[in-house]
């Protein structure tokens, strides 16, 4: 009874095929994205083309060097290699970018709706002191009445003298 495996609890990561696989995920994506940015610069292309030119024009022209004669099969056989572990790696690199895309939109959109809050309870706010505004007196509605008060008064005086010129 002792022999046979619980079914209830899990299995311990020794027994597990892919024990040994462990890899940090962050530190293989920094990987990808290291070598995706690598790939996509005109000194990788400047390079490969370099090694290309050299391989094929040993294995063209010097008779004793051929190691890959005319087929090239050996230098199509790393053009494949290279293109199977590139094309995963920027997939890889893609994937997490698209990951900091995704945070950086919502992270945005979060923004945009606390910006757009503020601006609204400002314009609210701004209202409210118009309309209190409008309610008080101001400088120039002050200064407009005493003048027009004075001219008024002053009205009143020169047609009292018109009329009483004595007194």
């Amino acid at each position: 009874m002792a022999d046979t495996p619980r079914l209830d609890v899990p299995r311990g990561s020794a027994r597990r095929f892919g024990a040994f696989l462990r890899f940090n995920p962050d530190a293989v994506g920094r990987f990808a994205e290291g070598i995706a940015r690598f790939l996509g610069t005109g000194r990788f292309l400047a390079v490969q083309t370099i090694i290309v030119g050299v391989w094929i024009g040993l294995n063209v022209f010097a008779v004793k060097l051929r190691w890959d004669p005319y087929p090239f099969i050996l230098l199509n056989l790393a053009f494949s290699t290279q293109a199977a572990y590139a094309a995963p790696l920027i997939l890889l690199a893609q994937n997490r970018q698209a990951d900091r895309d995704r945070v950086q939109a919502e992270e945005d959109r979060t923004r945009a709706a606390q910006t757009r809050a503020d601006t609204e309870y400002v314009a609210r706010e701004l209202a409210a002191l118009r309309v209190a505004i409008g309610e008080l007196a101001t400088r120039d509605f002050i200064r407009g009445e005493l003048n027009r008060m004075n001219s008024d008064d002053g009205e009143e005086r020169r047609e009292k003298r018109r009329r009483d010129p004595v007194g």
